[in-house]
């Protein structure tokens, strides 16, 4: 009968989404495929080399126990002859055991190589993407390209490439003895071939049909989790949510998850139980076919004992078989999916000729500045975003013509209304978007040509909500200075104006600050932000709004904390409140993409233009309040 080991390889098999042979895979996938294969070759020559030993083996055996019931029934040779060959069958188990283990090391060493390399390559491209990238992709969809897709790639070369060669050798091996011992009972037991592939071909597309609702509902449970189980989500359920209905909800793709387990197991379970029934009937024949025939004296009793343990290794390779095509082409579709995303160039790209920026001229210019965002498909992949197609339209240009000079020093700030643009123009100064008209120049440098590392070093940006990993206090600080001392960490929260309060925490600079810094207020969170830039000590210095979600508290602490931040550096800063930058150098009022006014706080109220209707607007006194 099938082993059990045989009998799962099937089923998995059979449980593949067929729906994946539909699908073209670019022409010189598998050239790519071999690439990546290039530097464990040594490993998948022994490997290979391995699997068909066992495949040899496993024909040889049963030839060897059939030639010890010939000797017994013709009390042939010696028993020591017996013994003698109990003994090599012994050695050829041993030696089997052996190879399996062997086997398993370098299948081992090979998948966990692949995994390794295509985690690193997929995560280290993924870094190089532009910010519109992940503004658009579902961080789940990107996650499960470096476990879920990378993982089926890696079973190409374990899994399928090991099933595929034992299989394929493992039949010929087995259908050739057959012959040489009898072409009836071979000829037969192929016959019966459709016994086995036909009812599992049936199970398997039911199968197909659960297992994807399954996936569909366990990736929507995870979504559900992910989602309220995070700090601001769990805030939200328990401020406006339901939990009764929550729960309600939960418990019924969770229970319909139930359900479905408990019917694929069933299916599996009949599967396997006519497989088992099959095959012991193919025995049954072999036995009475088989013992027919010795007793005309056209087999031995040994070959009848042969055929039937061989058998078993004959269904088993031509189930697996029969849908090979469905594993390689999932392996195919991993490999595909992961080199789509590995495809996928960055929009932001070092230019080869790149140039430092100057360390001694931390001037910020704008020449002639246009900008539109880029559309979908420059940027993203539909697959990643749970959408059938992306947006192929091109975005309407969102700034036009916009000039300014920062001297070196200088606080340049940007005001105007929601969606004027001031986020998008501090945006370019890092280059988180290229512009589409016109130059942005640090030090004199197109950023288009400059070194990434030297304009990440020469700009520091705190924004009104910024971000702080799960990890310590000490930990986010040295994220912009990994060599920090610690002396160095409390010089820049000393200028934070946060050193006071680290010091009286019981854990100190090791306090973990939670997910996204939700254990720190947001005033906190925004001091150790400025720490940070002061402990990168960049000459540039960008602030989007750092007081803007803060009371009247924590915002004069945290004025105070940027007051030390922008001493001496070059500062653009957009500001919501217009009592924070009256001192500015340059004041530029933007509206609908275009710088509109400019000048000094003194000569924008003179103007008696936009800037001196939103000073009034936030400055004039409450009519309710002059009232009493």
């Amino acid at each position: 009968m099938s082993s059990p080991m045989t009998s799962m390889a099937a089923m998995r098999s059979f449980s593949s989404d067929p729906s994946v042979t539909k699908k073209e895979i670019p022409k010189g996938t598998t050239r790519r495929i071999l690439g990546i294969a290039g530097p464990y070759r040594r490993e998948l020559i022994g490997f290979l080399s391995l699997v068909v030993f066992s495949s040899v083996i496993g024909v040889v055996t049963p030839l060897l126990a059939g030639n010890i019931v010939n000797r017994i029934a013709g009390l042939e040779g010696t028993a020591g002859d017996v013994v003698r060959i109990a003994l090599f069958i012994a050695g050829l188990a041993v030696l089997d055991a052996a190879s399996s283990l062997a086997q398993r090391w370098y299948s081992a060493r090979i998948g966990e190589g692949v995994i390794y390399d295509l985690r690193a390559r997929v995560f280290t491209h993924v870094q190089q993407m532009p910010v519109a990238f992940f503004t658009r992709t579902q961080t789940g969809a990107l996650v499960s390209r470096l476990n879920n897709d990378v993982i089926g790639a890696q079973r190409a070369f374990t899994s399928t490439l090991s099933g595929v060669v034992s299989n394929v050798i493992a039949l010929v091996l087995t259908a050739g003895v057959m012959l040489t011992l009898s072409w009836q009972i071979t000829l037969l037991s192929i016959v019966m071939v459709p016994l086995f592939v036909v009812p599992a071909q049936r199970v398997g597309r039911k199968l197909q049909s659960i297992t994807r609702e399954s996936y569909g509902l366990n990736a929507s449970m995870n979504a559900t989790m992910t989602e309220r189980f995070n700090v601001a989500g769990a805030l939200l359920v328990k401020l406006f949510g339901h939990p009764e209905a929550e729960a309600a909800s939960f418990r019924g793709r969770a229970a319909r998850v139930r359900d479905i387990g408990v019917l694929s197991a069933m299916y599996g379970r009949a599967f396997f139980t006519a497989l088992t029934l099959v095959a012991a009937l193919a025995t049954a024949l072999v036995y009475g076919l088989g013992g027919t025939l010795a007793f005309d004296g056209s087999l031995s009793a040994g070959d009848v004992v042969a055929l039937a343990l061989l058998l078993a290794r004959l269904y088993g390779p031509l189930t697996a078989l029969a849908n090979v095509r469905v594993d390689v082409m999932s392996a195919l579709v991993s490999f595909d999916r992961v080199f789509e995303v590995l495809d996928l160039e960055p929009m932001i790209r070092q230019a080869a000729d790149a140039v430092p920026v100057p360390a001694d001229d931390r001037s910020v210019e704008f020449d002639a500045v246009s900008f539109r965002y880029p559309a979908p498909s420059e940027v993203s992949l539909a697959s990643l975003e749970d959408v059938a197609v992306p947006a192929q339209h091109e975005s309407a240009e969102v700034l036009h013509e916009i000039s300014f000079r920062a001297e070196p020093g200088q606080l340049v700030a940007l005001v105007g209304t929601s969606g004027a643009g001031k986020s998008t123009i501090a945006g370019l100064v890092s280059r988180l978007y290229d512009v589409t008209g016109g130059a942005v120049r640090v030090g004199g440098v197109d950023v288009r040509q400059a070194t990434s590392d030297s304009l990440r070093d020469a700009i520091g940006v705190v924004s009104q909500d910024s971000h702080l990993f799960h990890d310590t206090i000490g930990a986010n600080l040295r994220y912009a200075r990994p060599d920090a001392t610690d002396d160095e960490l409390w010089t820049a929260l000393t200028g934070a104006r946060i050193a006071a309060l680290v010091r009286a925490l019981p854990d100190g600079l090791d306090t973990v600050v939670g997910d996204r810094g939700h254990r720190m207020s947001g005033g906190e969170k925004q001091r150790l932000a400025i720490a940070r830039v002061l402990l990168k000590a960049p000459g540039i210095v960008i602030l989007d709004e750092a007081t803007a979600h803060l009371d009247s508290e924590s915002e004069v602490a945290v004025q105070h904390a940027l007051d030390a931040a922008l001493a001496g550096r070059t500062s653009l800063v957009i500001a919501h409140r217009l009592s924070t930058i009256r001192g500015a150098d340059q004041i530029l009022v933007v509206d609908d993409g275009r710088i509109i006014e400019r000048g000094t706080h003194e000569e924008l109220l003179a103007a008696g233009g936009h800037y001196a209707d939103l000073y009034r607007t936030q400055f004039a006194p409450d009519p309710a309040a002059a009232a009493l």
